[in-house]
């Protein structure tokens, strides 16, 4: 939902790639679905690219999608290892698979291609035109976090194997921040703003979150060997604070605007959309004013006599408290999960819910709901996690409930249609019987997230919840929040709007409070094409309309694509290659 992110894995092309993200692991040819006897020549360049060009440069990626012989690694984050070995490594790919001629493969196998070849640019264009690496110091402190996060969060051995892995891991974490010293050029502001925003929920993991998820561990060597290890993490999170505030800040008057011909690229390399920007500003528009109209209507329905904006102020006072927030969640699941079911929506692949948690601080400044699943290859540990961010313990009163706000009744229940039933949760769930292992292993957000908006509305459509239209104003007030982002990260990163117009925007026309126009705002300055919400969700829309099945049929061949782009889902399932928009 609000600020989602889909549990990828540390990526060099953004900070935490919201982005959610969700999961990119490695295939080893001999350890998994396919002996080397019966892949294909295709099957064995897949599996040598992700070994060579793929986990060796992010090793926190395996942990997360489930190679646990990576555990003990942790990302080179120098010029010479991260940016140019890992380009070249690429490149040297890329050329192989443009050799590979499609005719010789099959049209799933086709579409494998094109997502490689499309991953590998966009990646590229990340390391050598956009350059986080060198602007965004929040990579480097939130991406040893998740480093060990991945390590503690899930029981996929037992606690003193984690911890020994964890002890290896920590101990190359010091020199990620001599790199970052050494890479960080000329930042942006409001990215040193975010990243020691963060730091307090950086540090205080390693100080209180990491030792408890370990206290049961009673080798006393092991421990001490933890506590040596840990305190020297601790220690370099600080001192990166202090650099940050007292060598960085001052000098951080660097652009974070991509510029019109870098958005262009990663749009297209990342979700393989060749619209021309000012057509898709116009879409974006055009839907934002359907939704401020259909808005309009329900907020009529429900009091005539008041504005919509007096609706709105109502329905975000009805919010359960601080600590009843996660409760409020657990009791809407069932009864989204029995919905989807009985009205034949989606097949869901396992009933087992997911474990609603408080978001990790890592994530806490600029993500509030999000979807963290096991990895594509996880045999052992397989919860997932559905976090929702809590107040903090030193806010004001005003500040706790304008937060709460955000999860009024009806946007806890988009929330949880979002990440959960028939949303990010049921996608991962299918993913897992997948066959391709790129479709397993590479998606692109448009897919994921498109499809996790795109389920808010259908629900409702399909009625769920019988009609109430303090939840239709719900799941409209979600959808103008995802209008506002897909026209402010446009218009912020061609310089047509500000910060502070964008701030605006999410206020005055995406009907949100301001702490959230404000958190939203700074998002996309790092998350440049978060307009893949409602880019997806409308190229969803039309790929339903235009495939002329059932919505059973239509939604579980959709899934069975994994999380491809659309272009590639479309040639799929009709056969050519029609306009995604």
């Amino acid at each position: 939902m609000r600020g989602e992110d889909t549990r990828r894995p540390l990526r060099v092309s953004g900070p935490r790639e919201n982005a959610t993200t969700v999961a990119v692991p490695l295939v080893v040819a001999l350890l998994f679905s396919m002996s080397a006897l019966q892949a294909t020549p295709f099957d064995r360049q897949v599996d040598d690219f992700f070994a060579n060009a793929y986990f060796n440069f992010l090793p926190t990626a395996g942990t997360q999608a489930g190679f646990h012989q990576y555990d003990t690694q942790l990302e080179n984050y120098s010029r010479r290892q991260w940016v140019d070995a890992q380009a070249a490594a690429l490149k040297k790919y890329q050329a192989e698979f443009v050799k590979v001629d499609p005719a010789t493969l099959d049209s799933y196998a086709r579409g494998d291609r094109e997502m490689l070849l499309n991953y590998i640019r966009a990646t590229l264009h990340a390391l050598e035109n956009v350059r986080f690496w060198e602007k965004n110091p929040d990579i480097y402190s939130s991406g040893i976090t998740q480093s060990a996060f991945y390590i503690m969060s899930r029981q996929f051995a037992p606690p003193a194997d984690r911890l020994r892995s964890l002890i290896a891991r920590e101990k190359l974490m010091p020199q990620v921040f001599v790199e970052a010293r050494a890479n960080l050029k000329n930042p942006p502001k409001v990215y040193v703003d975010v990243a020691i925003e963060q730091m307090p929920g950086n540090t205080g993991f390693f100080e209180n979150d990491v030792p408890q998820a370990f206290n049961k561990v009673t080798d006393k060597k092991l421990w001490a060997e933890f506590q040596q290890s840990n305190a020297a993490v601790i220690q370099a999170l600080k001192n990166y604070e202090a650099w940050m505030k007292s060598g960085l800040l001052p000098r951080a008057h660097g652009e974070f605007r991509l510029g019109a011909e870098n958005y262009r690229k990663k749009l297209l390399y990342e979700e393989m959309v060749d619209t021309p920007l000012d057509r898709l500003l116009a879409i974006g528009y055009e839907d934002l004013r359907r939704n401020q109209q259909r808005f309009r209507e329900v907020a009529a329905q429900i009091d005539p006599k008041k504005t919509p904006q007096q609706i709105l102020d109502e329905a975000e006072k009805d919010h359960p408290p601080a600590a009843g927030l996660l409760g409020a969640f657990r009791d809407v699941l069932g009864g989204l999960r029995d919905f989807v079911q009985q009205h034949r929506i989606v097949t869901i692949p396992s009933l087992v819910m997911p474990i609603i948690q408080e978001t990790p601080p890592f994530e806490r400044a600029l993500t509030t709901a999000s979807m963290d699943t096991p990895g594509a290859y996880e045999k052992v540990a397989k919860e997932a996690f559905f976090n929702v961010t809590l107040p903090e313990a030193h806010w004001t009163a005003a500040q706790v409930e304008e937060h709460l706000q955000m999860f009024n009744r009806g946007t806890i229940t988009s929330t949880a249609i979002h990440e959960a039933f028939p949303g990010h949760y049921v996608q991962f769930l299918v993913l897992q019987h997948v066959q391709s292992k790129t479709r397993k292993l590479l998606y692109a957000n448009s897919n994921v997230e498109g499809w996790a908006h795109y389920c808010e509305q259908m629900m409702l459509d399909e009625g769920y919840a019988k009609g109430d239209a303090r939840l239709r104003l719900g799941q409209l007030q979600d959808a103008l929040l995802r209008d506002a982002r897909y026209i402010v990260g446009i218009e912020m990163h061609t310089g047509k709007m500000t910060m502070e117009q964008a701030a605006d925007f999410f206020v005055r026309e995406g009907m949100q409070v301001r702490a959230l126009g404000e958190r939203e705002t700074k998002r996309g300055t790092s998350d440049p094409t978060y307009l893949y919400y409602t880019l997806g969700k409308l190229q969803i829309q039309k790929l339903r309309n235009d495939y002329h099945q059932p919505l059973l049929r239509f939604h579980d061949e959709f899934l069975k694509q994994g999380g491809a782009p659309i272009k590639i889902v479309r040639a799929a399932m009709l056969g050519n290659q029609s306009p995604v928009l």
